[in-house]
């Protein structure tokens, strides 16, 4: 068994089942706590999803530790859980309180070469890359796994030669596991080939997740180089190596991308123009050669109604609207803040909003129709401002954007009644936009 991180004098906390894998994990520690002068408790978790069977494993362990005056701890599941995280999070809970509480540096669990194989196989499965190929790690935080390297038939042969005992948990025999069945028909035939392939499979994980070490400190090390508040250059992602670059975006992105999130931010950074990419709970955003990891929804300006001879103020968004009261004029002045709209040209409501997608206007002077998206992009707005530009619309759509000037439709010329739209925005906001 590999202990070599645990240190002479220290506590330790076995997890143990009562199964033959924790009860080989318990017993060698036992021998080993003389020699290396440790201290070893035991914690057992009673799952309490088969009944009867569940006690029994819980007193067996007890009885067991009594006769060895090893100090056991004991906890248990409280309400139902039909799938195995809560139960894993929970026991993993309870070890952490525990070893806490009794002042333990490490926890060790009975992981074996069998178990790192089962791992292995289930994560190729499931579309697993490197990191999942790994398996298991012999070490995590606090979290020691000392039998990566120790077979099943080992352990067994072990016991019987130390008399040692230990139950059987009935729901391994049965296949409405997935591990279940890895273990009663791939696990076999892997052996068949080679009997060693337990043996050999964790010495493979070793290697490789050797290699993701390698992969994920270049990854940090164009991190600490590359990223600022501005995000990370595009140039120097795309100058990357595909699989360090992968790692990049894992790690910018918490590291939980599934393998097809990873592939749509690859094709994310070939592009060039502004654009968001939408993840689970994370947004990415490409502007300026750069990308930003992090960003969240664009604030967006609310939609309100414009009325006659009513300021409209959004103090939060440094912006003011006067809308006049429909007169007539003998002199009309268009800027790219102040519209005069002929009052009959608009058609139903007259309404505040940010841009909508797939909005269109013909500019007065421009003698064509473009999508705000594009006169937006073309003037450099920051993708993450363009929804706090003001639009005013009708129900025939957009009649005018702030700085960009108003709709040719609704051109009012001296004589017309014409309604007034004068917007303004504090410089503060101006200058970000």
């Amino acid at each position: 068994m590999n202990i070599d991180p645990i240190a002479s004098g220290e506590r330790v906390l076995c997890a143990v089942s009562g199964g033959a894998d924790s009860m080989y994990l318990l017993c060698r520690m036992l021998e080993l706590a003389g020699e290396r002068q440790i201290t070893v408790l035991c914690a057992h978790y009673n799952h309490k999803q088969r009944g009867s069977e569940s006690d029994r494993d819980e007193q067996f362990v007890l009885d067991f530790c009594k006769s060895r005056n090893v100090p056991c701890f004991t906890g248990g599941f409280e309400g139902e859980a039909r799938a195995e995280s809560p139960l894993r999070e929970a026991r993993y809970a309870f070890l952490q309180k525990t070893a806490q509480a009794q002042n333990c540096r490490w926890i060790l669990t009975a992981h074996t070469a069998d178990d790192q194989l089962e791992t292995q196989l289930l994560n190729l499965a499931r579309g697993a890359g490197l990191r999942g190929l790994g398996g298991i790690p012999p070490m995590r935080d606090n979290i020691l796994r000392p039998m990566l390297q120790i077979t099943r038939s080992e352990i067994e042969g072990w016991l019987r030669a130390h008399q040692i005992p230990y139950v059987e948990d009935s729901s391994n025999a049965s296949d409405d596991y997935a591990r279940n069945r890895i273990r009663h028909e791939a696990i076999p035939a892997l052996l068949s080939v080679n009997p060693a392939a337990a043996r050999h499979a964790s010495e493979a994980a070793d290697r490789l997740r050797e290699d993701e070490a390698f992969l994920l400190s270049l990854a940090e090390d164009f991190i600490r180089t590359e990223q600022t508040q501005k995000g990370v250059s595009l140039s120097a992602l795309r100058s990357l190596a595909r699989p360090v670059r992968a790692r990049v975006f894992q790690t910018l992105c918490g590291g939980k991308l599934a393998a097809k999130h990873v592939e749509a931010l690859h094709d994310f950074c070939s592009g060039t123009e502004p654009a968001a990419l939408d993840l689970p709970d994370l947004r990415v955003t490409r502007e300026r050669g750069r990308l930003c990891f992090g960003a969240g929804e664009p604030e967006r300006l609310p939609d309100t109604e414009l009325l006659p001879g009513v300021t409209l103020t959004l103090p939060q968004y440094g912006l003011r609207v006067m809308v006049s009261e429909p007169r007539v004029l003998d002199e009309i002045h268009n800027t790219l803040t102040v519209y005069h709209f002929k009052s009959e040209s608009i058609r139903g409501k007259l309404t505040l909003t940010s841009r909508r997608a797939g909005d269109q206007i013909r500019l007065l002077g421009r003698g064509c129709t473009k999508k705000i998206s594009d006169l937006m992009q073309e003037r450099g707005i920051p993708l993450s401002k363009r929804d706090l530009v003001p639009v005013l619309r009708d129900e025939m759509g957009p009649v005018a954007v702030h700085g960009f000037g108003m709709a040719e439709r609704c051109e009012a010329k001296p004589g017309d009644p014409a309604l007034c739209v004068k917007i303004e925005k504090s410089e503060k906001m101006e200058k970000e936009i």
